[in-house]
């Protein structure tokens, strides 16, 4: 019988929920089969009292989501290989079924193809699934399971081997997109993306707004993600699109002015390197549901 897979887990915190870390590190250890290697990064911040045998590594300042989760990568060798697959949790989730890592180790073992999985984030009172929470661009059943063009950035599990083949999550982003950034090079490398429904993250209820930056960076990166990924004839149309879906959503005046703020921020500043997806690739993530202009 092959070795099983070699799990590990990063989980970033700014150490303001030492309850709901100290949570989340209980229900990885609780996971059926060999024990999952987790590494806290405090992001900016010093990390909380973590039971016995968690790695810790504290920085200096905050990277953001993208730069924090790198660093956790990192602690795993280089682009994570010293395990097969990376968990990244959120640090106030909790995964509330002990098979959840051998689950994984399932679909990746018999999967060659498939290079990240999506969990399915479920409020712990109410068990209810937000809708922005399923990576599909029709409303539908959450606890459906599909392929699928992105994934949640807080309850995922990604092959190492794709971070090594198309690189890490990008840093510059700080927050917002970065998920689907990493998702689409995945995508055009040959990998996988599943959403699976019976792979459950709890997590309180929240909305994207609560963030100070979420609008201005949601803008700056939506433009970066296009520059970056797309062949340039769609990077209008994608952009286009965007600016009036967030005009039909009609925000505040102050929210708005932030998101045009960042749009114009986007196309200014440098965005790291554009390496465009080929056609067929547009072409998958249009057969999968979602094509690359929305």
């Amino acid at each position: 019988m092959s070795n099983p897979l070699k799990v590990g887990a990063v989980v970033i915190t700014m150490g303001n929920r030492p309850e709901e870390l100290r949570a989340l590190l209980d229900s990885v250890a609780k996971q059926d089969g060999e024990p999952v290697e987790v590494v806290v990064v405090g992001n900016g911040s010093p990390v909380p009292e973590v039971p016995a045998g968690v790695r810790t590594v504290e920085l200096p300042e905050n990277l953001g989501i993208p730069g924090g989760r790198n660093v956790g990568i990192e602690a795993f060798g280089p682009s994570g290989t010293d395990v097969d697959v990376l968990l990244f949790l959120d640090d106030d989730g909790s995964l509330p079924l002990t098979d959840t890592a051998e689950l994984c180790r399932a679909a990746f073992a018999g999967d060659p193809e498939l290079g990240i999985i999506s969990f399915r984030i479920a409020d712990p009172e109410t068990g209810v699934t937000q809708r922005r929470h399923v990576p599909r661009l029709r409303a539908s059943d959450p606890m459906r399971s599909s392929r699928v063009t992105t994934f949640l950035g807080g309850a995922n599990a990604v092959r190492t081997k794709v971070i090594a083949q198309v690189g890490p999550l990008p840093a510059e982003f700080f927050y917002a997109h970065e998920e689907t950034d990493l998702a689409w090079r995945a995508l055009d490398a040959g990998w996988q993306i599943d959403y699976r429904s019976d792979m459950v993250l709890h997590h309180p209820t929240t909305a994207p707004s609560r963030h100070a930056v979420y609008h201005r960076m949601v803008a700056r990166n939506r433009v970066w993600l296009a520059r970056r990924n797309l062949p340039l004839p769609l990077v209008p149309v994608y952009l286009g699109v965007w600016l009036l879906l967030t005009l039909a959503r009609r925000p505040s005046g102050p929210a708005l002015k932030a998101w045009f703020g960042g749009f114009r921020e986007g196309w200014s500043g440098p965005c790291g390197p554009r390496r465009p997806m080929k056609w067929r690739t547009v072409w998958r993530l249009t057969r999968l549901g979602r094509p690359p202009v929305i």
